[in-house]
């Protein structure tokens, strides 16, 4: 079994979840990991995995959820 390593960190629950969602959906196992009750969520990927999955993370969070305000 592939050791599991950091692809990213949530800032709370429900985006951590929507992660390995998006994740799980681009055929990588994905786990929410957190050191203590009060520590960010990360997300954890095999570490076989990390490129494809900063590569979907990447492609799946388009710039257009930044709106810029003129």
């Amino acid at each position: 079994m592939a050791r599991m390593v950091q692809v990213a960190v949530a800032g709370d629950v429900a985006e951590a979840e929507e992660l390995q969602e998006l994740l799980r959906n681009a055929g990588i196992d994905a786990e929410l990991e957190a050191q203590g009750p009060d520590d960010p969520l990360t997300v954890m990927v095999p570490e076989d995995s990390l490129e494809e999955a900063k590569d979907a993370i990447e492609a799946l969070t388009e710039p257009d959820d930044l709106i810029s305000e003129a």
